[in-house]
């Protein structure tokens, strides 16, 4: 069963990366982070949304986090690269890593999916945290204790039909997830996925168009679960696929 920190400092001192920051989960996460204590380092593809997650981290008497603008649709591997170069140079290590960033794609049969989209789902769902994790492996080795955190989903562990292109693209988060655990399951560094379940986000609305919100959880409803995984509470917990 999974616990929840215990107070409200437990990510004290923590240099954590969030992918899609600029809104959602990641925007949620972020400010969760930034108020527990830790210096965030805010990821994704729109500027102006990444500075509104910056303007309420520094409003709150959060530590100034850092922006990170990159289309992990077009990003090349040398982006990631040179990202662990920066990181390294800045802070001198990275404790934990939030692959929050997802395209939903569209929800259609198996033989209508279209060969762009999906190779924008895979790219930004799958290759783009694949190469990215692998970049910033010598950072979160320099952390004492590191947490790799993926995105999953229902549908990425029970397929369902017309989610094709989005359930593989989380089948292969999960199953990436559990060869970097095995890999790494005798150093510091622990990987596992959440499945944030039904949230209220700009995600949901499009897969739901028709769906109440007033039932959803809304991202701060889930964020003792992302933290708790961030914490060094969650040490000796690798390899996991755990729901909010």
């Amino acid at each position: 069963m999974v616990r929840i920190p215990s107070n409200n400092s437990s990510l004290d001192q923590k240099i954590i990366l969030i992918t899609g920051a600029g809104d959602g989960i990641g925007k949620q996460a972020a400010l969760t982070f930034a108020e527990m204590g830790a210096t965030c380092i805010l990821l994704g593809r729109t500027v102006s949304k990444l500075e509104a997650t910056y303007d309420s981290i520094v409003q709150a008497g959060g530590l100034e986090p850092a922006i990170v603008p990159l289309d992990m649709n077009g990003a090349t591997h040398k982006h990631y690269l040179d990202m662990n170069t920066t990181i390294l140079s800045e802070y001198g290590r990275l404790d934990g890593c939030l692959h929050n960033a997802s395209v939903l794609g569209n929800l259609c049969p198996f033989n209508e999916i279209k060969p762009e989209e999906w190779q924008e789902v895979l790219q930004v769902n799958l290759t783009a945290s694949a190469f990215m994790t692998q970049a910033l492996i010598p950072s979160l080795k320099a952390a004492e204790h590191a947490s790799v955190v993926f995105t999953s989903s229902g549908v990425g562990r029970q397929g369902r039909a017309f989610w094709g292109t989005y359930a593989v693209s989380k089948f292969a988060t999960e199953g990436m997830m559990q060869v970097l655990a095995d890999e790494y399951k005798n150093a510091h560094i622990r990987f596992n996925c959440i499945n944030p379940g039904a949230t209220r986000t700009a995600m949901r609305a499009k897969a739901f168009p028709a769906e109440d919100v007033t039932t959803l959880k809304t991202p701060a409803d889930i964020m003792p679960t992302y933290s708790f995984m961030m914490s060094d509470e969650s040490i000796g917990i690798n390899g996991q696929s755990i729901n909010c």
